[in-house]
């Protein structure tokens, strides 16, 4: 279903002039700040993660309109402090995109979608005076895996990147093994830190290899989440209980899950 910009238009200010009557009238909504709305946007974001993993599209425009509703009600907190509302916000990212898309907007030549992220990352370290690290982009609070891929991600656009992508192989195993004379030695921090280094380097050659580590570690939770379902369900029908069968009683039932393609 398509929409003509008008009534996109009529559709976005009907949001804004709905919270508008929210923030002005509704208890909960007239107490809400930025710190209470931060954890509550953490979670709807994740929701939406879900939908677009799952391709439930129904839930995606479900998502998509909690997620748009906070950008507008931070923007509306905002404008009652007389800081910015959400024009600003518009005009802002409207600006950004022209700025780095020199090849749509400007005179800029490409071939390809590579060389479109590298101008990006090279246009944002012109910002702020020149003085902008490569990695200064890379949120804090992102979650660990996540982190890594956006901080090899954005050193590859600077130029810090292996020649070849197989070279990170050796990598790997170096990691592996320096992790493993860790655990030999005893060392419970130690082992921790090398593991650190084996998941980065891991994290690296997913990257490497055009494959994005949170969606592939993701496909095996489901994956695993799926068979030992099965798992127990099979064990319930039989009449045991899970506690009370052996490893390899265990791995009967869990090579049957395999076999039905879980």
């Amino acid at each position: 279903m398509k929409h003509t910009l008008e009534e996109k238009k009529e559709a976005f200010g009907r949001l804004l002039e709905v919270m508008d009557e929210l923030r002005a009238k509704c208890p909960w909504d007239s107490k809400q700040t930025f710190e209470s709305l931060r954890t509550l946007t953490i979670e709807e974001v994740y929701e939406l993660a879900e939908a677009v993993s799952t391709n439930n599209l129904t839930e995606l425009k479900k998502e998509l309109g909690d997620v748009l509703m906070h950008v507008v009600f931070y923007a509306l907190i905002a404008s009652e402090k007389s800081e910015f509302d959400v024009k600003d916000v518009c005009d802002a990212v409207c600006e950004k995109l022209m700025y780095r898309h020199p090849h749509i907007f400007g005179d800029v030549q490409v071939e390809n979608a590579e060389q479109v992220a590298q101008n990006w990352e090279q246009l944002k370290l012109k910002e702020n005076g020149g003085n902008r690290g490569v990695l200064q982009g890379v949120p804090s609070a992102l979650p660990a895996l996540v982190k890594a891929y956006r901080v090899q991600d954005k050193a590859r656009n600077a130029g810090f990147d292996w020649d070849e992508r197989s070279q990170v192989w050796q990598k790997v195993r170096e990691e592996i093994s320096e992790f493993e004379r860790e655990v030999e030695a005893l060392d419970a921090d130690k082992q921790e830190a090398e593991f650190g280094d084996v998941f980065f380097s891991l994290i690296n050659a997913a990257r490497l290899y055009d494959i994005n580590p949170e969606n592939a570690l993701e496909r095996t939770n489901k994956k695993f989440i799926a068979r030992f379902n099965y798992m127990e369900q099979r064990i319930r029908e039989d009449g045991k209980l899970l506690r009370d069968l052996s490893l390899t009683e265990m791995d009967e039932y869990w090579n049957e899950a395999k076999q039905r393609g879980l």
